[in-house]
């Protein structure tokens, strides 16, 4: 039986894997904010699914999590998908804070809540934590600060676990998936987004990512290039290019 949590699974990215990984017979244990989509994802694969509304920013998110893992008999792969990001020029706090709750704190009390759950059940098999994390914590983007530095959290706490697993000795493995611009609900309908990804192309590339156990994977080509540009750029010279969105 091949079992996978996503958290995040009610809209965009999190919903479409949900679907993928269903419609190959996987068991999927469906976590979201919202009840009405993941009600639906069950209505559609009643055999496959099982669901659980979790607010990652909430007290109860690490109950509820454990208790979906436990209504799915178990689970060999997390993949963390729930995330929220602005436009902010104008650094308004409300915004500010309600990306670092979710991309920084929420992100952490689930990683570490499956880093718990897998060091303490896996002794063949390894569990992996996944993270859809972003080409934007490559660089801090003015005009997106708190996501671009919630993405940069995400991808060193994955780092992190890892040092600590390969030191413990605890059998887990990771996946970074770094996306550049996909047409989600997350993003604004009304802009235009440089290089952006219909979610039906770039939803194959990260299911592919997740089974063949990529450590890190920057979806697409296009965006990896990119990716590896800036990375070469020196932090003097990047605070001074007019990035925007």
């Amino acid at each position: 039986m091949k079992q996978i949590a996503i958290i995040g699974a009610s809209s965009g990215i999190g919903l479409k894997v949900a679907e993928e990984f269903a419609a190959m017979g996987w068991h999927v244990a469906a976590a979201a904010r919202r009840k009405e989509p993941l009600k639906q994802l069950k209505e559609r694969f009643p055999d496959n699914v099982v669901y659980e509304t979790i607010d990652v920013t909430a007290d109860d998110a690490v109950e509820r999590f454990y208790r979906l893992i436990e209504r799915n008999n178990g689970i060999d792969i997390v993949l963390i998908a729930s995330g929220t990001g602005f436009t902010n020029p104008t650094l308004e706090l409300s915004k500010e804070v309600t990306t670092l709750n979710t991309n920084v704190v929420g992100f952490a009390r689930i990683a570490s809540a499956a880093y718990r759950y897998f060091a303490s059940t896996r002794n063949n098999a390894p569990g992996r934590i996944a993270a859809i994390t972003s080409v934007a914590g490559t660089k801090g983007i003015g005009v997106a600060a708190a996501y671009s530095a919630s993405k940069r959290f995400q991808r060193t706490y994955l780092d992190a676990l890892e040092q600590l697993a390969n030191r413990r000795g605890d059998n887990i493995r990771f996946t970074d998936i770094r996306p550049g611009f996909i047409r989600t609900p997350l993003l604004d309908p009304e802009k235009d987004y440089p290089l952006i990804m219909s979610e039906e192309y770039a939803v194959p590339m990260i299911v592919h990512a997740i089974l063949s156990g990529k450590r890190v994977a920057t979806i697409d080509w296009r965006w990896r290039v990119i990716n590896a540009l800036w990375s070469t750029i020196p932090t003097r010279a990047w605070v001074k290019m007019p990035i925007g969105l």
